[in-house]
């Protein structure tokens, strides 16, 4: 398998396993039904891309951008989220009609959680 084929599989209609992978260079991926169900979700009512800045973090890299060591990023249960052309107060809110229990804003992007 070539380097560009790695975790380049369809999880659903509109997201590849790739875009979950811990952004260390390691294409480690977890990925949580739940999430990418909601994500999935989020982007059909949207009808816009929803990029995603970071997904699974291992505990190394976690560790490295400051996240917190309890991090739903470390079980594949969060991502980090923009939609290009979209506030991060809208895609909040958004997210809260999607139905995903942890929402964050940052200055550019939306963190999405499904916390139990």
């Amino acid at each position: 398998m070539s380097e560009h084929e790695i975790n380049n599989i369809r999880v659903a209609a509109n997201f590849l396993l790739r875009e979950f992978a811990c952004n260390d260079g390691s294409r480690q991926v977890v990925l949580h039904r739940e999430l990418l169900e909601r994500l999935q979700a989020l982007r059909d009512a949207l009808g816009w891309p929803v990029i995603i800045n970071s997904g699974y973090r291992n505990p190394d890299h976690n560790a490295a951008v400051g996240g917190t060591p309890n991090s739903y990023h470390l079980r594949g249960m969060a991502a980090d989220i923009r939609v290009p052309g979209m506030s991060t107060r809208e895609l909040a809110k958004a997210a809260r009609q999607a139905g995903f229990r942890g929402i964050i804003t940052y200055g550019t992007f939306v963190h999405v959680d499904v916390r139990p």
